[in-house]
């Protein structure tokens, strides 16, 4: 699901999510939203407490990985592009020399959105990311190289990929015009890179926002940041008072 902002993604849950639409979770059968890790939806406050009050718990993906496992972006962004393209192609076949204007767009893109709102298409999102049925072996360490929380869950870090001091540089000494081709190593020929990459710091795992700890964690940032800005405020005005008019 794509972020929207802080008041609209409340008024998202409260119009759309839990009143306008088939969903009726309860407490014995409650439902999972998965989200992407947009500072609206994590940090939103109002969004937890209706998730919770409606039964309904939040996951947010782990950082740089919506490409990955975002439903969105692995199932329906590909048919939905290629059909608007479709339909664009045959309106403008059928009407030569006119072009596509913001007129047309919206009816345009309404009906092609619809075709590709489909329920085997979000079922088939759900299956590629390995969110459900669920799915383990989907994602495998190297796709995340430079997320990982782990530096051993780098390649960078493996130890074929890093230039030690037993490594000898190719010289020729080493070399005759008569060494057999088993005898050569790929480091004979060319010394293997000495790759100082470290892994992202903003790496780490999928969240459940909606737990009482991160609740927790996000009001005590809230009044961490409304206590910052009422004393910077207090701050201005008692300046602004010193100066006079």
């Amino acid at each position: 699901m794509p972020s929207l902002g802080m008041d609209r993604e409340r008024d998202f849950f409260s119009n759309v999510f839990f009143i306008s639409s088939n969903i009726k979770p309860t407490k014995e059968d409650p439902v999972i939203l998965v989200l992407d890790g947009h500072y609206s939806q994590t940090r939103n406050l109002k969004v937890i407490t209706l998730a919770r009050e409606n039964h309904a718990d939040i996951f947010c993906l782990p950082p740089h990985s919506s490409h990955k496992m975002q439903t969105l972006d692995k199932a329906f962004m590909g048919p939905l592009k290629t059909f608007y393209c479709q339909e664009i192609e045959k309106w403008l076949r059928s009407r030569p020399g006119q072009v596509v204007t913001v007129y047309q767009i919206g009816e345009l893109f309404g009906n092609e959105c619809k075709r590709a709102t489909t329920g085997e298409i979000a079922a088939n999102g759900f299956r590629a990311t390995g969110l459900f049925p669920c799915d383990k072996n989907i994602l495998r360490p190297y796709d995340f190289p430079l997320s990982s929380e782990h530096k051993d869950a780098a390649p960078v870090n493996h130890p074929a990929l890093i230039k030690t001091s037993e490594q000898q540089s190719f010289s020729s000494a080493n070399f005759s015009p008569f060494t057999s081709a088993e005898a050569l190593q790929s480091s004979d020929i060319s010394p293997v890179p000495s790759l100082n990459l470290q892994p992202n710091p903003r790496g780490g795992a999928a969240k459940k926002i909606t737990s009482s700890h991160y609740k927790t964690f996000v009001e005590a940032t809230q009044k961490r940041k409304i206590k910052q800005t009422t004393k910077s405020k207090t701050t201005r005005l008692a300046s602004n008072v010193l100066l006079g008019p």
